[in-house]
């Protein structure tokens, strides 16, 4: 199966000049979902990741984290936009494209020292990825990779990434 044909590509989205990548359409087909899910758990063998916690970036990260989460027997951590978590948080700001914004995990996430493996849908600039590695650093995890359906290589996100692994499904 080749996942790539059940992304669809949007033009001018969310603005001109965007070619978004689509991935209801993936998410929509049942084989296909098992299939990528199944294919990124792979990969977590391959590399030999042994996580004790798997982390989401909100909110397509939600999608994959927890399947891979069960998979690998690891728990599952919720890096969140501002003001979505209800205990003490760590708090990163960002830049984006067109402003700033805030993620923020819970303070308790995991025991100092934890293996964390962070996972989203799609990595760009890597802007969003750096700012959750801050968040796994202040809550005291070892980062030991992050995972991604879609790079997009032309905007250089893994540049940020020199001493970790980072592994991709697809890239564009």
């Amino acid at each position: 199966m080749d996942i790539r044909d059940l992304i669809r590509d949007i033009a001018d989205f969310p603005k001109p000049g965007i070619l978004f990548r689509d991935i209801t359409t993936l998410l929509q087909d049942p084989q296909g979902l098992s299939y990528t899910i199944d294919c990124l758990h792979q990969k977590c063998i391959d590399a030999q990741f042994n996580p004790d916690y798997i982390v989401g970036i909100e909110s397509r990260g939600f999608i994959f984290a927890p399947s891979l989460a069960y998979k690998l027997n690891a728990g599952f951590v919720p890096v969140r936009k501002a003001q979505k978590l209800p205990a003490p948080v760590h708090t990163v700001e960002y830049d984006l494209e067109y402003g700033k914004d805030k993620l923020q995990i819970h303070r308790d996430a995991f025991k100092p020292g934890s293996k964390v493996l962070i996972v989203d849908d799609l990595m760009a600039t890597g802007g969003t990825a750096v700012a959750a590695t801050e968040l796994v650093a202040k809550a005291g995890g070892e980062l030991i990779g992050l995972l991604f359906l879609i790079e997009l290589t032309a905007l250089g996100g893994r540049s940020h990434f020199q001493d970790v692994p980072v592994i991709t499904l697809l890239e564009y």
